[in-house]
């Protein structure tokens, strides 16, 4: 019987979207007061997720990567991570400095200038994902200045100096960006309540049928 599958398919866009729902009720509570200084030392994510940072430093231009397949407003891009330095410290954090178009023909990269010397700039703080989809394999070693995903593990080991396990995705109104025009977490939430409402609806019109015919038996 379609019944079980009706209802669990119907959980589940519905847990969806109540989980971008609870992380953007977080992203407001705890993105709304005033920026706290990026400790220097190594920091737990969770103590940074959301929060409104402010980082103080000289930006790492050899290490920028560009993350490929970046959309907006269905044109394809790039997002532009830059690792800073914080001052006094030879601790790093990467910045999402936002978006920049890609070329019609893919191997011209787009012309992301680096601000030099130091610099003060605030942002929030982003958890990067763990679980990525790559197109195609990823080198091992060396250095790529275009990635599919932002992967901090990767980063990590390409690098020689401690990194904070998130990623600051810069204000709008801070100096040295490019177009920010960040996603919120609740994107699509409606769109999978519409979606369980409609599995649901198919689990009702089962028991419905199956009513109609269990009743017209004599």
């Amino acid at each position: 019987m379609l019944l079980p599958t009706f209802i669990s398919l119907g959980l589940w866009q519905w847990r969806k979207a109540e989980v971008k729902t609870t992380m953007q009720v977080e992203l407001d509570t705890r993105s709304s007061g005033f920026p706290v200084a990026m400790p220097s030392a190594p920091a737990d994510e969770e103590s940074l997720r959301y929060r409104r940072v402010i980082l103080r430093g000289t930006y790492d231009a050899p290490r920028q990567v560009l993350i490929d397949n970046r959309l907006h407003q269905e044109r394809a891009g790039y997002h532009v991570i830059t690792p800073l330095r914080l001052e006094g410290s030879s601790m790093h954090v990467l910045v999402n400095r936002g978006w920049l178009p890609a070329a019609a023909d893919h191997r011209i990269l787009p012309e992301a200038t680096v601000p030099a010397g130091t610099i003060e700039v605030t942002g929030v703080a982003i958890v990067p994902g763990q679980r990525f989809f790559n197109l195609a394999p990823q080198p091992a070693s060396g250095w790529d200045p275009v990635w599919q995903n932002l992967d901090l593990a990767r980063y990590r080991q390409v690098v020689t100096y401690p990194l904070q396990p998130v990623v600051i995705q810069l204000d709008p109104d801070a100096p040295g960006g490019y177009l920010r025009d960040w996603p919120r977490p609740d994107e699509r939430a409606e769109r999978h309540r519409s979606y369980a409402l409609q599995w649901f609806g198919f689990a009702a019109a089962s028991i419905g049928i199956w009513a109609y015919f269990l009743l017209r038996r004599p």
